[in-house]
């Protein structure tokens, strides 16, 4: 089975990777042209256009979508219903918002194609070594692609979580405790360094990462940091907010579920913007190690 990915950037060139090491097929398309000069370098076989992507792959047309949430995503599943025929597959496993794989889903089963919504989760290196993945859709859909799905995640990183929409809104809620995960590690830290105590981060973070109730991924990226910028002093503490936390918020207004400490987590990225913190430097060093995402350098 050929698979057809759509955005070779950060993350879909890893997965692309992840996969080939397991035997599969891959076809890569990106509309930039950069991006595909990597993955050729990378050994990844790509086209220059997404006709030419779908007329590379089998009958059965499985199309893999690494591509920014909103717009861009949505504009790209309208174009390839024109294109694909009954029984071909779309994945978007972006960080769509569950609302709009509703509308995706539907508008292609209206045509008998299937649509997939898939949570990824793990980072660059998740992507490249095994990602945790959250998957939506009709049965039916998801055991076509389900072997490629699993070989793409972590071990136990796979769940199918039930119909349209499901995965994705796995997705949302992760981010959203992601966030204030991340806000709590920011703040501890923050303590640290303007307490009368001379503390090694690094090391602290390396002993909160062995045998604490703390101990997680994101402490081993406070870690990291660390020890590249032992102050994080090259890093001004402006934190972007990518829009699964605003979107957590929103879904929980509209249920009468109280997320307080989420909800706090995003106004302060927002009012990061404003002024610069040590702990707002530690998230956005958090979120450069598993993401990759952009660090506005001190001055």
């Amino acid at each position: 089975m050929r698979i057809g990915f759509i955005g070779l950037g950060k993350m879909g060139l890893n997965m692309a990777l992840n996969v080939m090491d397991k035997q599969w097929e891959v076809i890569g398309f990106d509309a930039s042209s950069q991006a595909r000069e990597r993955a050729d370098a990378a050994t990844v076989q790509t086209v220059s256009t997404i006709e030419a992507l779908l007329d590379s792959l089998d009958e059965q047309k499985i199309i893999f979508l690494s591509t920014p949430a909103g717009r861009i995503t949505n504009s790209l599943v309208e174009d390839l219903l024109k294109a694909l025929d009954k029984g071909d597959v779309i994945i978007d496993s972006g960080n769509s918002n569950f609302n709009d794989s509703l509308k995706n889903y539907q508008a292609a089963k209206e045509q008998g194609i299937h649509f997939v919504d898939c949570g990824t989760s793990g980072g660059m290196e998740g992507a490249r070594n095994g990602a945790c993945l959250m998957v939506g859709g009709d049965e039916e859909a998801v055991k076509i692609v389900e072997p490629f799905l699993k070989d793409l995640a972590c071990e136990d990183g796979y769940l199918y979580s039930g119909k349209a929409g499901s995965g994705h809104y796995l997705k949302m809620v992760h981010n959203g405790i992601e966030y204030a995960m991340m806000q709590a590690i920011g703040e501890g830290f923050q303590l640290l360094e303007a307490s009368d105590y001379s503390f090694d981060l690094e090391k602290v973070a390396n002993v909160w990462n062995h045998g604490s109730v703390i101990e997680a991924k994101l402490m081993e990226l406070a870690e990291q940091s660390f020890a590249q910028d032992p102050h994080l002093d090259e890093i001004k503490g402006e934190v972007d907010a990518s829009g699964e936390a605003k979107w957590t918020i929103e879904e929980a207004l509209s249920l009468d579920i109280p997320v307080p400490t989420i909800a706090l987590s995003l106004f302060v990225r927002n009012q990061s913007k404003i002024s610069d913190s040590f702990s707002n430097k530690v998230v956005a060093s958090l979120r450069h190690g598993f993401g990759g995402h952009a660090v506005v350098k001190s001055n």
